[in-house]
């Protein structure tokens, strides 16, 4: 399967949400480790991004990464439970075409390490205009970034060739 687009022409994005890692109280390792992990893989990373969790904050991060011109978008952080966990709901809005599969296969996989992977409401889809973006909310664990990525970089090229008109 040949690639028009090689890993190190798609530029990505990455997003902490933590409200105690905006406010510095506690270092951002989860975006840190997923810029690492994605220039590894060969794509073009920026600085990462440092947003309060709520859907304000994280939406905006979101819109501006895409006006940037990244092709994926990470999240991580904000995908729980607790009532500041509000990236899925930033990031529904800007989805065009949901990817469940994605986010399923990312909960199968977090589930394999810990059975509170389940709890996980990340999503995985199509965004930006014209949408030819993948924006994918990953947990804020440095341990879940790490399986989560593993699991979606490699499927992230040839997605990126369908979604620019590559045959199937």
């Amino acid at each position: 399967m040949s690639h028009s687009q090689s890993h190190s022409r798609i530029p990505a994005s990455v997003i902490t949400v933590s409200d105690r890692s905006s406010t510095g109280e506690r270092p951002d390792e989860s975006g840190p480790r997923a810029a690492q992990l994605l220039a590894e893989a060969g794509f073009e990373v920026g600085p990462v991004a440092v947003v309060p969790d709520g859907i304000g904050s994280v939406r905006t991060a979101i819109t501006e990464a895409l006006a940037s011109g990244a092709r994926l978008v990470i999240t991580s952080g904000g995908t729980g439970v607790s009532p500041r966990d509000l990236t899925p709901e930033a990031t529904r809005p800007l989805i065009v075409r949901e990817l469940p599969g994605i986010a399923e296969l990312l909960r199968r996989e977090g589930e394999k390490h810990s059975r509170m992977a389940v709890l996980g409401r990340g999503l995985a889809g199509i965004a930006g205009d014209p949408p030819n973006a993948l924006v994918i909310n990953l947990p804020g664990s440095v341990r879940a970034v790490e399986q989560g990525l593993a699991v979606v970089a490699p499927l992230v090229p040839h997605l990126i060739d369908q979604l620019d008109g590559a045959d199937h």
